[in-house]
This record gives C-alpha cells, sequence and structure tokens, in this order.
C-alpha cells in the first residue's frame, strides 16, 4: 500500500512537471539568438527576451507571424508558434530576469 502511495505522489509530481519541462524546451528555442532564457549577451544585436511585458512579446510575435514586420529569421519563426504558444512564451520570458550584464 506504501509502495503504490509513493508511486501516486511521484506520478503526480511528474505530471504536474511535465509543462515547465515542455515549456522549458519550446523556450530553449529561441536561445541560439536571444540567449539562455532570454538573457541575451551584453552587445548582442537581437533583443533579450528575459523580463520582457507579457504583452510586448505577443504584439511583436503576432507581427512577425502575420508579416507586418520585417526580419530575417523571426516571420519565419513565428509562423510555427501557436497562439497558446506564443501566450506560454510571454508569460514565461517575463516572469524570468532581464539580460545579463
Amino acid at each position: 500500500m506504501r509502495l503504490l502511495a509513493c508511486l501516486l505522489i511521484l506520478a503526480t509530481g511528474a505530471a504536474q512537471a511535465e509543462p515547465d519541462l515542455r515549456l522549458r524546451a519550446l523556450a530553449a528555442n529561441c536561445a541560439g539568438c536571444h540567449g539562455t532564457e532570454g538573457r541575451a549577451p551584453r552587445y548582442s544585436l537581437v533583443p533579450g527576451l528575459a523580463g520582457m511585458p507579457a504583452a510586448h512579446f505577443i504584439v511583436q510575435m503576432k507581427a512577425f507571424k502575420s508579416g507586418a514586420r520585417q526580419g530575417t529569421v523571426m516571420p519565419q519563426l513565428a509562423k510555427g508558434f501557436s497562439e497558446a504558444q506564443i501566450l506560454a512564451l510571454a508569460n514565461y520570458f517575463a516572469a524570468h530576469k532581464g539580460s545579463a550584464p
């Protein structure tokens, strides 16, 4: 009986952690240009995403997705994200501290 209780607790914890892992994996796609967890290097030509207000992030991603905002890579990448993913990423990066000094 204790073993079953322990397995249930572990399964519940894993189920709760899974969405966080998926979101972190989704955000990791941005790291190549925007830095780890959105913290761009000091003199980067691309903006850091960490600490960016969620509303601003959403507006920019929707502009890239629709073609209203030009870019080299972002318009194509933005088209691959759903509205729910954009919202999740906006909240994820808004919750992180800003770029490294």
